[in-house]
């Protein structure tokens, strides 16, 4: 087997996110089923957990996506793009999973939160470096 180009990389982490955004999404939707919410949270606070689980999915994953395809294209080695997709596909699982918890704020959501914004700081980082000419 031959070694990931960027792009290929970018096309893994993309697919992963996405499929984790899918996950998000439908679990959202059987809640929603079950607990006979159509819309918002009801008021019930396992809808609300639920719905911020996708919410906060789909509102960082859609920049990192960026940041990696703008990587790649850029000439970044592939072993960057796996780091930061890598992280933030952590990161989401683990939010994703500390939101659910009891005692709040949880280990899961806490990390979770962590892991996302230095994915996000190091991408953006890299690319204002990148547009003066460092690799």
């Amino acid at each position: 087997m031959t070694a990931m180009t960027a792009l290929q990389a970018v096309a893994l982490w993309s697919g992963l996110l996405i499929l984790l955004l899918i996950g998000l999404s439908l679990r959202t939707i059987f809640t929603r089923k079950r607990l006979k919410v159509s819309l918002g949270d009801g008021p019930n606070s396992e809808m609300t957990v639920i719905s911020r689980a996708f919410g906060n999915a789909a509102e960082y994953i859609p920049p990192l996506l960026i940041i990696l395809l703008l990587m790649a294209l850029l000439g970044f080695q592939p072993v960057w793009i796996h780091l930061l997709g890598g992280t933030m596909f952590l990161g989401r699982l683990l939010h994703a999973w500390g939101l659910g918890k009891k005692i709040q704020p949880s280990f899961g959501r806490v990390s979770g939160m962590i892991l996302t914004q230095l994915t996000l700081a190091g991408g953006a980082l890299a690319l204002i470096a990148c547009a003066f000419g460092c690799i």
